[in-house]
């Protein structure tokens, strides 16, 4: 992948209900990207969550849950895309790069690139933030920050498979957006 990544922002789904946050969010990522090279990954949020309701009534196959969840990360994409100025939907390490290329933030709509690697297993232990690991190894970053809902601190920040995808090389760091609200430039400096 060239150029390569230097920070790969996983944005949270459950960030959708705080508006003020959101859009506060979307402000630092913008600033931290005249700095840096940034890729978003996004969460699924209540697109996944409408997933996890229809799994739980129908029971769906495993595979069949990943890929819908897949899907309601790419529907969360579009919003992002969408909201921020400057940024461009992509699909594909290569679109990621001419982002990067014409200064734009790219914003993962990640189900092509998943499909055609199929990395993970297919369950519900495997959510966006494993995917986002996994992406962090695949376009080079060192660092990958969780962008969390406000004050979400005493939740489980990650899900089971996390530790064994991200790659000894990346360092991770989990930040409330609340934070952002005080210091928009964390995400710039996160792990320097």
């Amino acid at each position: 992948m060239n150029p390569p990544v230097d920070i790969v922002i996983k944005l949270g789904g459950g960030l959708l209900p705080y508006v003020e946050s959101f859009e506060a969010t979307l402000a630092a990522i913008g600033h931290a990207a005249r700095v840096c090279r940034l890729l978003i990954v996004p969460g699924g949020g209540p697109f996944a969550d409408a997933v996890r309701d229809v799994h739980r009534q129908h029971r769906l196959s495993d595979s069949a849950a990943h890929w819908m969840a897949v899907l309601a990360m790419d529907q969360y994409a579009h919003l992002i895309a969408s909201r921020m100025p400057a940024s461009t939907l992509v699909r594909t390490d290569m679109e990621i790069a001419d982002a990067l290329a014409v200064n734009q933030v790219p914003v993962l709509a990640p189900e092509q690139w998943l499909r055609d690697a199929n990395p993970l297993p297919h369950s519900w232990d495997v959510t966006s933030d494993s995917i986002a690991a996994w992406v962090a190894g695949q376009v080079g970053a060192t660092r990958l920050i969780l962008i969390k809902p406000p004050a979400a601190t005493g939740e489980s920040l990650v899900d089971g498979r996390f530790a064994r995808t991200l790659p000894p090389h990346v360092k991770a760091f989990s930040i409330p957006a609340d934070e952002l609200l005080v210091d928009p430039g964390v995400l710039a400096v996160s792990g320097s």
